[in-house]
């Protein structure tokens, strides 16, 4: 209704203003004409006063006034004859003065060609008149198509302010209140489309309205091609965005207005094509600057921007679903630029860590963690401050930084006329992509790059154990901020938790990798005297500084899961199993004593009580001693001279010495034998050297002749 009384007393000006301007002509008129009864009143007073001086006259100057009295009636019925000729022509007087009496001096125009002008007569200034009609329609219709241009112009440089009221009114979520309703938002009020109007009457009671149409569609498709080349630099700044935006939505604010108030002029047709070219133009230019942006607070801004502007149009009846469409794959871009930025937050957090559990000294301290993290541990709680988390500080650091990237996504995915479960769909493929892309490879970073040691090592599993069992928060997380149940059917499940799986395992591979590395740099200290008569009753220092430091480790390992403890454990001792044999075959040791093999099985019997101490809980009676079995069957075998068994028994299931290889026990039995000979001279001549010899040559035999037999 407020509207309406606004209207009515536009009206009301309008009809007052037309009023008030032909009143002027109207008065003018009354003005000529009493000007003209005067001079004939005058006339009347001067032919009575003739008359009544008649009869004093003489005959011949009565006469001569009498002549006089007959021209005086032929002039003054002459000059009634050309007042009444010249009423039916006063509209003439109404030819234009100003830009609103266009319209109606065509019909004034119009009125004296076909009416006033025949009634008149045939005289000479009714001649003229109508030779000078065309030139003046001419005249009223170049003048009018002046102000038609100039109106143009105005509507070129009014369109970046037309276009902001227009989108200032359209709040996202309420545009469907516009549809249809609040057609040319601000137009009318910073644009006078009067000019418009007249033009198209003009051209109209002319007869040349196709040709005034076919003008003002090719101009405004010109200005329509200006507006839509953005500027080279429009990705820099919002503003520059605005402004684009602005103009084109000013642009068809216009166009709009234009549709519904001019019946004709431009149809719906013409503006359906003009704004189909439009969106694809406006689509492509988006999608090459958008491109351009690295700041996703900037591209959060722009979707915002399109929004607005999409549904401000939409207001109007243009279809916009491309818009939207395009800010899905614009979507797809803000999610890339999102991973870039929270890889260097999460390598940041992972370079600064401490790797060490947390200290809380109070209370305080406590519940700000627990505010951070979702962690419960009820026998912690028991426990006197000050106390230690079991996680170190990149825990809750890390599970914030995911839950601010899911709160970043969610500001995106709103306002894009998408359901919550297309919505929740979306967070949860993006949060997968956080976790299985960008934060495993700053796991991976930080698993294995330099200097990390072993105590880090650990720790990393640890605090990928307490992130993987917060998964489900996250979950529960999602689902809040998007009501979507997590149970939805066919709803995209968090499969991106087996990061931190991924991530532990290659842990504790770099644990046991590591502890490898660490067991062959105290191997590389080894110095055993291979050709030594007689064998020590202690452990070599390099093996009793080895078991030394795979104590203390296994010592920090408690707080690792079970399984991971035990398998570190049963590594080091396979490693350091299988190291100590290379290092009694290896080819640079071409000869070895007994006593030397005697010494080598006491550090062998010092592994084994390592073994049997039981470093790390969990492990079944010897099972750990089994790492070793290879060499202690070896060396019982050489060291107890039980040839005899294990010739006889070899192959057989129940064998005392199954784990022996008889290619191993040759080649460290050759080792022997080349001992035999050259580390006495005299050997020959010792009968007990010579039977000595004639054993280990008869053995040589014996394994040769088995390991021939069961090759073939």
């Amino acid at each position: 209704m407020e509207k309406l009384e606004g209207r009515i007393r536009n009206h009301d000006r309008e009809i007052e203003k037309m009023c008030n301007h032909h009143f002027q002509g109207f008065v003018d008129s009354i003005t000529e004409l009493l000007k003209v009864r005067g001079e004939a009143q005058k006339l009347k007073v001067k032919k009575g006063d003739r008359f009544l001086t008649l009869p004093k006259l003489p005959p011949l100057q009565t006469l001569n006034t009498m002549d006089e009295l007959r021209q005086c009636r032929l002039q003054q019925r002459n000059i009634a004859t050309t007042v009444d000729k010249l009423t039916h022509c006063l509209p003439g007087e109404q030819l234009p003065q100003g830009g609103g009496e266009y319209y109606p001096a065509l019909r004034t125009l119009d009125q004296l060609e076909h009416s006033c002008l025949p009634q008149a007569g045939a005289y000479l200034f009714c001649t003229i008149m109508a030779e000078n009609i065309p030139r003046l329609r001419a005249h009223i219709r170049d003048v009018s198509m002046s102000d038609l241009k100039d109106f143009l112009e105005s509507i070129r440089k009014h369109s970046d302010k037309i276009g902001e009221k227009a989108m200032k009114q359209v709040r996202p979520r309420d545009s469907i209140l516009y549809q249809n309703h609040h057609r040319g938002l601000g137009a009318h009020d910073l644009v006078d489309f009067s000019p418009v109007y007249r033009c198209l009457h003009i051209y109209t009671v002319l007869g040349a309205r196709d040709t005034f149409e076919n003008y003002y569609r090719n101009q405004r498709r010109k200005q329509a091609r200006l507006v839509l080349q953005p500027h080279s630099n429009m990705h820099e700044t919002l503003e520059g965005y605005r402004r684009y935006f602005n103009q084109i939505v000013g642009f068809f604010v216009v166009e709009d207005h234009v549709l519904h108030t001019t019946r004709g002029l431009v149809n719906r047709a013409y503006v359906e094509e003009l704004w189909e070219l439009s969106l694809s133009k406006t689509i492509a230019a988006l999608r090459t600057h958008s491109s351009y942006c690295t700041d996703p607070d900037l591209l959060l801004d722009l979707k915002n921007l399109i929004v607005l502007f999409a549904d401000t149009l939409q207001g109007y009846g243009f279809p916009v679903n491309q818009l939207f469409d395009m800010l899905l794959e614009m979507r797809d871009q803000y999610g890339e630029i999102l991973l870039k930025k929270w890889n260097t937050s999460f390598r940041q957090i992972l370079d600064l860590d401490n790797y060490s559990p947390i200290p809380v000294a109070t209370e305080e301290d406590y519940r700000r963690v627990m505010g951070q993290f979702p962690f419960q541990d009820p026998e912690l709680e028991k426990t006197a401050f000050p106390k230690k988390l079991p996680f170190s500080a990149f825990v809750p650091k890390v599970y914030c930084q995911i839950k601010e990237f899911i709160y970043a996504c969610l500001k995106f995915s709103e306002d894009l006329h998408r359901s919550s479960t297309e919505i929740d769909d979306m967070i949860r493929k993006s949060t997968n992509l956080l976790l299985t892309r960008t934060l495993s490879h700053c796991l991976q970073y930080a698993i294995k790059k330099k200097n990390v040691g072993l105590a880090e090592l650990v720790q990393i599993i640890i605090n990928t154990t307490h992130l993987e069992q917060s998964c489900h928060f996250l979950e529960e997380f999602i689902s809040n901020i998007t009501n979507v149940p997590p149970g939805t059917i066919n709803a995209t499940k968090l499969y991106g938790t087996s990061t931190f799986k991924d991530a532990r395992h290659t842990a504790e591979e770099e644990i046991y990798t590591n502890l490898n590395q660490k067991i062959d740099q105290f191997l590389q200290l080894a110095d055993y005297d291979w050709m030594v008569a007689q064998g020590g009753g202690t452990a070599s220092d390099y093996l009793s500084d080895l078991i030394a430091f795979l104590c203390s480790t296994f010592t920090v390992f408690t707080h690792l899961p079970g399984k991971v403890a035990q398998t570190a454990c049963m590594s080091a001792c396979k490693h350091l199993s299988t190291s100590l044999l290379q290092l009694l075959l290896e080819s640079d040791v071409r000869q070895v004593s007994m006593g030397a093999l005697h010494q080598f099985n006491t550090d062998v019997k010092e592994c084994e009580r390592f073994a049997r101490a039981g470093p790390v809980p969990g492990f079944q009676g010897d099972t750990l001693l089994l790492a070793f079995i290879d060499l202690r069957q070896l060396l019982d075998l050489f060291t107890q001279w039980d040839w005899s068994t294990y010739l006889a028994d070899y192959g057989r299931p129940t064998c005392k010495y199954l784990r022996v290889n008889p290619h191993t026990a040759l080649a460290l039995l050759e080792k022997m034998k080349d001992t035999s000979r050259k580390n006495n001279m005299f050997a020959q001549f010792r009968k007990n050297e010579r039977d000595k010899q004639k054993l280990i040559d008869t053995v040589v035999k014996q394994l040769r002749n088995l390991i021939a037999t069961h090759q073939s």
